[in-house]
């Protein structure tokens, strides 16, 4: 028998939330994936390249750490630390467009296959929206090709979109909004009809589940926020889904984290 528990976090910036208190204990953040952390840790938003981080980010105890960074420094790059090392590990979707932004890292187990990402933006212009669009479609693409090869598959990160109007605290002003339009909205739908499950919502289908807080204006505080963050199983895992919650006691970013238990 295996147990697995999966965390996923956007930390806007791994070397501004490594110099920060990360909850009410004073736990910072590499602490917490030593001592706490889950088996695996899925970071978005690194804004780094892992050559120009402390070793103690790099190689943390306990953890085989995997980066993708952007070409572009200072910007977007997902990581992954994990105790149990993989059976392989790609940075990469195979789309030079997409790859050059550090968004993606595949690591397959025994069990099952880790698909983390942090989807684009959409709301900088009208060619951003349409490139995270393309990257939505591209990674749908991938993602059901091996589920439907018989892959067990599981899916998380910053997806930059909440799905239904319980998913954020304002839905009505936000609806014209990049991260609450439409189309965007529908290719979540199109990912749960691929036969994708999205977690959280097997254990609960109450409003005022967030993981994005606006820091200008002190949104956390009131709790008006978004639901971004994700954990997605194919259906054939949904048998192996023991819990799945949002850590909204760990600060140190305007996301916080998401996790999953996962049970073989």
């Amino acid at each position: 028998m295996s147990e697995y528990r999966l965390m996923s976090w956007n930390v806007n910036g791994i070397r501004a939330v490594a110099k920060k208190e990360i909850d009410a204990k004073g736990t910072t953040f590499e602490q917490f994936l030593r001592d706490k952390g889950p088996d695996i840790v899925c970071i978005q938003e690194t804004k780094a390249h892992a050559r120009d981080l402390p070793k103690h980010l790099t190689h943390v105890s306990g953890f085989f750490s995997y980066f993708a960074q952007a070409t572009r420094k200072g910007y977007s790059g997902v990581a992954l630390y994990t105790r149990k090392e993989p059976l392989s590990v790609q940075t990469s979707l195979g789309i030079a467009e997409f790859d050059e932004e550090g968004r993606t890292i595949i690591a397959e187990y025994d069990e099952f296959v880790l698909c983390t990402a942090y989807f684009p933006n959409g709301g900088a212009s009208e060619e951003r929206l349409a490139y995270k669009l393309r990257y939505y479609d591209a990674f749908l693409e991938y993602v059901t090709k091996r589920a439907k090869a018989g892959e067990k598959v599981v899916i998380c990160g910053d997806v930059n979109t909440a799905h239904m109007e319980r998913d954020l605290s304002r839905p009505v002003e936000n609806a014209h909004k990049s991260g609450f339009l439409t189309i965007e909205r529908a290719w979540i739908d199109q990912l749960i009809e691929a036969g994708f499950i999205d977690t959280l919502r097997l254990f609960t289908q109450d409003p005022g589940y967030y993981t994005w807080w606006d820091y200008k204006t002190h949104a956390r505080e009131r709790n008006v926020g978004w639901r971004l963050d994700y954990f997605f199983v194919y259906k054939t895992l949904q048998d192996a889904v023991r819990s799945a919650s949002i850590l909204t006691e760990i600060t140190g970013s305007d996301h916080c984290p998401v996790t999953l238990d996962l049970l073989f």
